[in-house]
């Protein structure tokens, strides 16, 4: 066979002559003319380089080849119809769904969807992969997940103009610090810093934007941080807040262990923000729509986050 594209619409004339049984048939049930028909069965078997059709009294009748081409092109053409049924923004959402996020957009936004589905829509299936922006984002470009959840912040945006981005929702942040020195802290995000000026800092393992945040306050109040410490679980981060080790960004909405407390942060504020990003054009992707919907819904409850 040559090395050709065979389009659908001559393989469709070839499964209808296999079919009706006649030119005449073929282009009365599908609005062509006799010769339309004759003439683009004759380009596909230059196509493949092989006779399909042979005569037989004043018509024709396929030969094997021919038989054994529409045999294929029943295939295909299911096939493809059954793409466009699945890729069409009005079809049952149905498939597998690959999601990479931050661990609390994925407990707080994603989980509810998650068990919501699993009644509602039992065709759909969720993959899910705990990554950070930086990490999740690459795996949207790389093509290896159809969602993104990320956040940055909004002293530390970030750049993702080359996808399509929901914002879902913000957190305020806040400075934790040892009970004990909390008192010596007053006033706007500058002065706060500055209270802590000679302490070790600690900053986030797997994303940048926090060392951003604390290195622009910071510059505010005239000085710079010692970012000792790289911690991705605030978990760790209240470890080492408690050991007397540094001071770090928590989130204010998370009641702090015994032996901390959450400085708030004002002029400037300091707020996390999660969104859902997707790969340009592909939210129309029945099951990535219908979850994207759910988000946009607010069927997300709160939870206490362990890591950003």
């Amino acid at each position: 066979m040559h090395n050709q594209v065979m389009e659908t619409r001559r393989l469709q004339l070839l499964f209808e002559l296999s079919r009706v049984g006649s030119m005449r048939g073929v282009a009365d049930l599908l609005g062509l003319t006799t010769s339309t028909v004759s003439q683009q069965i004759a380009v596909l078997a230059r196509e493949t380089g092989t006779a399909l059709l042979e005569p037989v009294g004043r018509g024709v009748r396929l030969t094997p080849a021919g038989r054994r081409l529409a045999d294929h092109a029943a295939t295909i053409l299911a096939a493809v119809e059954t793409a466009y049924r699945d890729l069409s923004p009005d079809a049952e959402p149905k498939g597998t769904l690959r999601v990479a996020g931050f661990v609390t957009a994925v407990r707080r936004s994603l989980m509810p969807i998650v068990s919501e589905l699993a009644g509602t829509h039992p065709d759909i299936h969720i993959d899910v992969r705990e990554h950070e922006p930086a990490e999740a984002h690459a795996l949207l470009a790389a093509d290896a997940v159809d969602l993104a959840l990320t956040y940055d912040y909004n002293l530390a945006p970030d750049n993702a103009r080359a996808y399509d981005s929901l914002a879902l929702w913000s957190a305020p942040w806040s400075l934790g610090a040892p009970a004990q020195e909390a008192s010596n802290a007053h006033g706007d995000s500058p002065a706060v810093f500055r209270a802590f000026r000679k302490h070790d800092w600690i900053g986030n393992s797997r994303n940048r934007a926090d060392e951003d945040v604390v290195r622009l306050i910071a510059s505010m109040a005239d000085f710079e941080p010692n970012l000792r410490h790289q911690a991705d679980s605030l978990d760790l981060v209240e470890d080492l807040i408690l050991a007397g080790m540094g001071v770090g960004l928590l989130p204010a909405d998370r009641p702090p262990r015994a032996g901390i407390t959450l400085i708030p942060l004002s002029g400037p504020d300091v707020r996390l923000r999660a969104y859902a990003r997707t790969r340009r054009g592909r939210g129309s992707w029945a099951p990535l729509a219908l979850v994207l919907g759910q988000l946009t819904a607010g069927t997300a409850g709160p939870v206490s986050p362990h890591t950003r």
